[in-house]
C-alpha cells in the first residue's frame, strides 16, 4: 500500500533544511501554478454546489484555504515573490492547490487558494505526529448500565449523536505497517479534522525565501505581514441545513440542532462528535465546563438552601429585633459617621439593612464555608478521574505533550539567530543567550509590576471616592424629601457602596482591555521555546493580572473596611484627610454581598455581549452585501472568509473566565450563598453562547490535541487552597458570628433569651464633649450628651477611658482559634477525601492495560506473519534464530 516516491517519505522539515534552489518536483497536481496568475478556463459556478468542499473535480477534498487580496502598494511585488515560493515549497511538500480568481469571488477583490493534502501526504504526517488509527474493533463489554438511565432518559442525546462511529482499538500510524490499520476508504480514513491539522503543520513550518539575511518561514508571518489575509480550514456544511452532498457528513449541523441551540440546555453534550470536529482541545475544555456546572448544581442546591434558611429566620434574629425596636435601636443615638458634615443618628434608621444581613450573616454561613471547602476537593478529584477517562477514550493515554505543545515555536526559531548543540539529540539548535533573556524578564517583570501597582492605585481612588461621598449622600438623603420613604432601605453606607461597585468594575473593565494587549505583547517580547511555554507565562500574567483586578475590591470590603477606623475623637485617616470607613451596625458582610453580586453579576453579562452579541453584528456587516447574491454565487470557502477568526488564544479567555468565576464562588462564598447559584444559571448559558458562537459564528477552528486543561489544574488546585482561608478569615472578621457566640457563652445575663441585649452590649459609649473641633459636628440640636459606636472599649467614666475592654481580646482570641481549627478541620477533610479518591478509575486502568497488551500482540503476530513471509521467498537475512525470538517476545507478552 506504500505509493510513495523517494520525495514524499521526507518531511517538510527536511525539505526545508534541504540546499537552496534544489529543484524538487513534488506529487503531479493540478493547480494553477503559482496561484497569482488564475486559470484560463473560466468556471462556471451556477453548476458548483455552495456547500462544495472539494475541488472543481469533485472529488479531492479542500483541507485548508488561503486568501489574499492583490492590491498594487508598494510591496505587492514583495507580497507576490513570497506567496509564488511559499506555494511552490507547498507543492514540493506533496500539498495540491487549486486557485479562485478574484472575478469568482462575491466582492471581486479576493483570491482563495484551496489545499488538498494527498494520501500521500497524510500518512507521511500521521507518522511525524504519531497521530493513532483504528486497529481493531473495541471487543470491551460497556459499563454496565446506570439504575438511574431511565430517570435521565430525557437528558439524553440520540445514540447516533453521542457515539457517530464504533469504538476501536488504536495505535501510532506507520507508513510500513499499513496493512494494520482498519483502512476502508483512503478519503475518510482520516476525519476532517486530522487532515486540517496535518496541512497546519506543514502551513506553519513551510520556507518561503530568505529576507535580511534570515530564513523565514511559517504562514502566520505571512498573515502577520498582509501576504496573506486569512487561513483556515472549512466547515462541512451550513449551520442550518444538511449539505446537498451525500458524500458530506454534515457534522456542523447535527452539533447546531442537538448541541449549539439555547432550547437543548438541559440536553448532555455531544462530546465525541465536538472532538472528532474540533479536535481534543476543544472537546476537553467543553468536556471540564460541563462537568463544572454539574458540580456547581449541588453546591447550588445547598446555598439555597442556606439562603432560605437565613430568609425563614430573619423574624427571629434578635440582632435585627432589638436594632428595629423604637424602645431599643430608637433610643441608642449613634455618633456621626464622618466629620463636621454628618449628623448624629438613631439605630433603628439601619432596621432593613440590618434584617437583610442576616441572610447571609447565620449560622448557616459557617455551615456553607465548610461544606465549600469540601465541594471543591470533590470537583477537582473527580474531574480527575472524568479526564483519565476521557484520556483512554480518546487515545490521548500516550499523549506526550512535546508531539505537540514543546514543538519550537516558529518564532523562536526564527528570532533566535544564535545555535547550539542539543545535549541529548546532539543536533544544532537555535537558543536566546541567558543575558537577552535576562533583560526581556527585567522588562516584563517591571510592565507586570507597574500594571498590577496601577490596579491598587485605582482600587485606592475608588476607597477615597467612597470616603469623599459618603458625607455628599448622608446630607442628600437627610434634606431631599423624595427619598425619605426609601431612606431605610437606602441608607448613605447602601449608596456609597453600591456606586463605588459599580464604579470599580467600569475601571475593572477598562484595565482588562488596556492589559490583555500588554500581556501579549510582553509575552511575545520574551520569545517564549514552546507553545506550552508560551501558553503557560501568559496564562500566569494574565491569571495574576485578573485576580488583582477583580478580586481587589472584595478584599478590601472583607479584610480591611471596618477594620482601621479608630474611635471617636481619634479616628483614623487615609493620606491624613479622609476618615476611614466604618461598617454598618450589623456588619460589613452585607456591603461585602453588594459588591460581589455586582461585579460577578457584572462580569457574567458582559461576558456574555462580548462572546454572543459582538461577533454576530461583525458577521451581519460583514455579510450583508452577501445577503443580496443568489446562493449559488456564494461559496462555502466566502461564507466562511466572512466569519470572525477563533485565534490561538480563544480557548484561553474562555478558560480565564471561568477560573475568575470560580473564585468568586470559593473566595468569597461565605459571604453570599447564591453564589454557586449564580454561576450555575450562567454557565447554562455559557456552554450554549460558546457553542453557538463557535458553530455559527466562527470559522472552524483548526484541530489541536490536549490531554488536560494544562496549567489552569494547578490555579483551581491554588485557589481551593487559598479559598479555605479567605473563607476562614470571613466568618471570623467580616461577619458578626464569633462576636455572637462569645457574647451567648460568656458574657449573656438572660438565660431566657440569651441573645437579648447583645446590640447594647456590642457598642460602646462616647462622651459628645471629648469630640475634638475637627471631629465634631456643626449642629446638635437635641443637645446629646453622649453617642454610640461600634466597639468593645470602656466608657468615658472608667480609669481605663476609651481602652479596649477584655471582652474584646476575648473575642479576638476566638476570631484566631476558629480560624486554626477551621482551617485544620477543612485542610483534613480535603486531603482525606483525595487520598481516599484515585484519580484513575478502576476500570480505565484494566482498559488501557488490555489495549496496550491487544495493540502489542497484533503488532507481534504482523512481525510473526512477515518474518514467515520472508523465510518462505527464501530471504537469507530472515533466519531462524530471528523468528524464534520474536515467537519468544510473543509468549513474553502473553505473559506479562
Amino acid at each position: 500500500m506504500n505509493r510513495l516516491g523517494k520525495k514524499a517519505n521526507e518531511t517538510l522539515i527536511e525539505m526545508a533544511l534541504s540546499a537552496d534552489g534544489e529543484e524538487c518536483n513534488g506529487p503531479e497536481t493540478i493547480s494553477t501554478a503559482g496561484s497569482e496568475i488564475p486559470s484560463s478556463s473560466e468556471i462556471d459556478k451556477r453548476h458548483q454546489s455552495k456547500d462544495s468542499i472539494f475541488f472543481r473535480d469533485g472529488v479531492r477534498r479542500i483541507d485548508f484555504v488561503l486568501s489574499y487580496v492583490d492590491d498594487l502598494n508598494k510591496e505587492w511585488e514583495k507580497k507576490l515573490e513570497r506567496r509564488k515560493e511559499f506555494e511552490s515549497n507547498l507543492q514540493k511538500a506533496g500539498l495540491e492547490l487549486e486557485t479562485e480568481d478574484k472575478k469568482e469571488s462575491e466582492d471581486g477583490k479576493i483570491f482563495f487558494v484551496k489545499i488538498h493534502a494527498p494520501w500521500e501526504v497524510l500518512i507521511t504526517y500521521a507518522e511525524v505526529l504519531n497521530i493513532k488509527v483504528p486497529i481493531r474493533e473495541n471487543d470491551i463489554p460497556p459499563m454496565v448500565e446506570n439504575p438511574l438511565d431511565c430517570v435521565l432518559f430525557p437528558l439524553r442525546l440520540p445514540e447516533k449523536v453521542m457515539h457517530p462511529e464504533p469504538d476501536y482499538f488504536t495505535a501510532p500510524f506507520s507508513k510500513d505497517k499499513q496493512e494494520l490499520y482498519l483502512i476502508n476508504d483512503e478519503s475518510t480514513f482520516f476525519s476532517p479534522s486530522m487532515r486540517n491539522r496535518i496541512v497546519n503543520y506543514i502551513l506553519t513550518r513551510c520556507p518561503y525565501g530568505t529576507e535580511e539575511g534570515k530564513k523565514k518561514f511559517g504562514i502566520k508571518r505571512l498573515l502577520n505581514n498582509g501576504t496573506y489575509t486569512a487561513a483556515y480550514p472549512l466547515h462541512d456544511c451550513q449551520y442550518w441545513k444538511k449539505a446537498s452532498d451525500p458524500n458530506c457528513d454534515s457534522e456542523r449541523y447535527t452539533l447546531y440542532m442537538e448541541w449549539a441551540r439555547f432550547l437543548r440546555f438541559y440536553k448532555e453534550q455531544p462530546l465525541v462528535l465536538i472532538r472528532k470536529y474540533y479536535g481534543e482541545k476543544i472537546g476537553i475544555y467543553f468536556a471540564w465546563l460541563g462537568f463544572y456546572t454539574e458540580m456547581l448544581f449541588l453546591a447550588a442546591v445547598v446555598g439555597l438552601i442556606c439562603f432560605l434558611y437565613g430568609l425563614f429566620t430573619m423574624d427571629e434574629n434578635m440582632s435585627s429585633k432589638e436594632i428595629c425596636d423604637p424602645a431599643i435601636g430608637g433610643e441608642i443615638i449613634m455618633c456621626p459617621l464622618c466629620d463636621r458634615d454628618c449628623e448624629y443618628w438613631r439605630l433603628n434608621t439601619t432596621c432593613e439593612s440590618s434584617q437583610y444581613s442576616h441572610l447571609f450573616d447565620n449560622v448557616a454561613t459557617l455551615f456553607f464555608a465548610i461544606f465549600m471547602g469540601i465541594w471543591v476537593t470533590l470537583f477537582l478529584e473527580f474531574w480527575k478521574r472524568r479526564q483519565a477517562r476521557l484520556k483512554y477514550e480518546w487515545d490521548l493515554v500516550d499523549f506526550e505533550e512535546e508531539q505537540q505543545q514543546l514543538q519550537l515555536r516558529p518564532e523562536y526559531e526564527a528570532k533566535c539567530t544564535q545555535k547550539k548543540k542539543n545535549p541529548v539529540t546532539q543536533e544544532m539548535e537555535p537558543y536566546l543567550p541567558l543575558t537577552s533573556q535576562a533583560v526581556r524578564f527585567c522588562i516584563s517583570g517591571a510592565t507586570v509590576l507597574f500594571w498590577v501597582s496601577l490596579i491598587i492605585a485605582s482600587m485606592i481612588a475608588v476607597i477615597v471616592y467612597r470616603l469623599a461621598v459618603y458625607a455628599a449622600f448622608a446630607s442628600l438623603m437627610e434634606n431631599t424629601q423624595t427619598l425619605q420613604p426609601i431612606s431605610g432601605v437606602l441608607t448613605p453606607q447602601l449608596a456609597t457602596s453600591v456606586t463605588a461597585s459599580c464604579l470599580n468594575f467600569v475601571i475593572i473593565m477598562i484595565l482588562n482591555f488596556f492589559y490583555e494587549r500588554i500581556a501579549i505583547w510582553i509575552t511575545d517580547m520574551e520569545i517564549p521555546r514552546t507553545h506550552m511555554e508560551y501558553e503557560n507565562r501568559l496564562t500566569m500574567k494574565m491569571f495574576l493580572f485578573q485576580f488583582v483586578n477583580y478580586y481587589s475590591s472584595c478584599f478590601y470590603v472583607a479584610f480591611f473596611k471596618g477594620k482601621f477606623v479608630g474611635y471617636p475623637g481619634a479616628y483614623t485617616y487615609m493620606f491624613n484627610r479622609w476618615r476611614n470607613e466604618e461598617c454598618d451596625p450589623a456588619g460589613c458582610l452585607i456591603e461585602l454581598t453588594t459588591q460581589l453580586t455586582i461585579v460577578m453579576a457584572g462580569k457574567q453579562i458582559w461576558g456574555n455581549i462580548q462572546e454572543a452579541i459582538v461577533p454576530w453584528i461583525c458577521n451581519w456587516w460583514g455579510r450583508r452585501k452577501a445577503r443580496n447574491n443568489p446562493e449559488n454565487l456564494y461559496s462555502r470557502w466566502e461564507q466562511d472568509h466572512d466569519l470572525q477568526t477563533f485565534g490561538a488564544l480563544g480557548l484561553f479567555y474562555e478558560y480565564l473566565e471561568m477560573v475568575i468565576q470560580f473564585g468568586f464562588i470559593t473566595l468569597f462564598v461565605a459571604s453570599f450563598p447564591l453564589a454557586p447559584l449564580l454561576a450555575l444559571m450562567n454557565n447554562i448559558l455559557e456552554i450554549r453562547v460558546d457553542s453557538w458562537k463557535l458553530t455559527t459564528q466562527y470559522r472552524r477552528p483548526v484541530a489541536a490535541k490536549a490531554h488536560s486543561i494544562g496549567v489552569w489544574q494547578e490555579i483551581l488546585n491554588g485557589m481551593a487552597i487559598l479559598s479555605v482561608v479567605t473563607n476562614a478569615f470571613i466568618v471570623a472578621f467580616t461577619s458578626d458570628m464569633i462576636p455572637r457566640l462569645v457574647y451567648y457563652y460568656a458574657y449573656s445575663e438572660n438565660e431566657d433569651s440569651p441573645m437579648s441585649g447583645y446590640i447594647n452590649n456590642s457598642l460602646s459609649v462616647f462622651l459628645i464633649s471629648d469630640f475634638p473641633v475637627r471631629n465634631e459636628p456643626k449642629e446638635n440640636p437635641e443637645n446629646f450628651v453622649i453617642c454610640r459606636y461600634r466597639d468593645y472599649r470602656y466608657p468615658p467614666d472608667h480609669e481605663k477611658k476609651y481602652l479596649h475592654t477584655m471582652q474584646f481580646w476575648h473575642i479576638l482570641a476566638a476570631k484566631l482559634a476558629f480560624i486554626i481549627i477551621m482551617e485544620h478541620v477543612v485542610f483534613i477533610v480535603k486531603f482525606f477525601v483525595a487520598w481516599m479518591i484515585p484519580d484513575v478509575p478502576a476500570d480505565v486502568k484494566a482498559k488501557i492495560k488490555r489495549e496496550k497488551y491487544l495493540t502489542q500482540k497484533i503488532l507481534h503476530e504482523y512481525e510473526l506473519e512477515k518474518l514467515k513471509e520472508r523465510l518462505c521467498q527464501g530471504d537469507k537475512r530472515a533466519t531462524e534464530k530471528e523468528f524464534i525470538a520474536t515467537e519468544g517476545r510473543m509468549e513474553l507478552s502473553r505473559a506479562m
